[in-house]
């Protein structure tokens, strides 16, 4: 039964679960794929609460974009 995930243990098994999930040729709508479903939002949630990623300053965003189009 899938479940949140409360702390760093169960959140390595959830990403294991998944992977383990990922490699499989998954049929469409089966419980499989509806496992991995609930198991890559349930992930993301716990990344978003205990890994946040900052937005970067808009300034240096288009700088870094400037960059990669190799415009000065």
């Amino acid at each position: 039964m899938l479940k949140p995930i409360k702390n760093n243990n169960e959140y390595e098994a959830a990403l294991e679960r998944a992977y383990d999930l990922i490699q499989v040729d998954l049929v469409s709508e089966s419980k499989e794929s509806d496992e991995l479903k609930v198991l890559s939002i349930l992930i993301k949630e716990y990344e978003n609460e205990h890994f946040p990623i900052p937005k970067p300053h808009p300034i240096e965003a288009i700088k870094f974009r400037l960059d990669q189009m190799g415009i000065s």
